[in-house]
């Protein structure tokens, strides 16, 4: 496929050491591709609301890309809530050898999504339409790490992705700044569903374009 130079390949070179990678070309590229077919259907059915070059490579494709040095190739990630494929898409451009799925009950964000992976050719990657309470008949204690992005509070996240965690497991929720204040708000929840928080990390998105936070949920076991 052949892929023009572009502010995301830009970008991507620039911010990628900074989310602990070291990024090719052909991931590059894939980038660019994911970007122009993101910008072609949010133009006709509003997938998103960010929508310049210059924010979806900064908000989607870097922030997405600061989870990448807690994934391993031996995981097996499931994405709750992942609308057009954030986390997800990002993460298995540059973890091709990660088992993934992602679910979300907007048929549209899943159908872009699966567009995606046979466009990219993608492979062990599944996108899912459904809520996420229909997975857990089939998929309990399935995943070793499961992640959302600015999709529910804490507590709910723990509530709906527990029963899909495998002994072992982490949670992983993306979040803003005032992240402090919700983990105030959710603790003693999030304590009686058998979950803590075992870490959150903090950084800054380039070109000011806010701060954002990773936290680590653990059961308190393997705390």
């Amino acid at each position: 496929m052949t892929v023009r130079s572009s502010l995301v390949a830009t970008i991507l070179a620039d911010e990628s050491i900074d989310c602990g990678l070291s990024i090719t070309q052909d991931e590059i590229n894939s980038f660019t591709v994911l970007a122009d077919e993101l910008k072609k259907w949010n133009n006709k059915i509003n997938l998103t609301a960010i929508r310049s070059e210059k924010e979806i490579a900064v908000k989607h494709f870097v922030d997405s890309l600061h989870l990448s040095t807690l994934i391993t190739s031996e995981d097996r990630l499931l994405d709750i809530g992942s609308g057009a494929g954030f986390p997800v898409l990002p993460l298995k451009i540059v973890k091709p050898a990660t088992e993934m799925m992602s679910v979300d009950c907007v048929a549209k964000k899943i159908n872009f999504q699966r567009h995606i992976i046979r466009t990219l050719r993608l492979t062990k990657i599944e996108a899912v339409h459904a809520r996420v309470e229909e997975l857990q008949k089939k998929y309990d204690q399935t995943f070793t790490v499961i992640v959302s992005r600015a999709f529910t509070r804490l507590d709910h996240f723990v509530s709906l992705a527990a029963p899909l965690l495998s002994e072992g497991g982490r949670l992983i929720a993306m979040k803003g700044d005032d992240v402090e204040d919700e983990i105030g708000v959710s603790d003693s929840a999030i304590s009686a569903l058998g979950f803590c928080v075992a870490s959150t990390q903090r950084y800054c998105l380039p070109y000011t374009m806010g701060k954002r936070a990773i936290t680590v949920l653990t059961p308190r076991e393997a705390a």
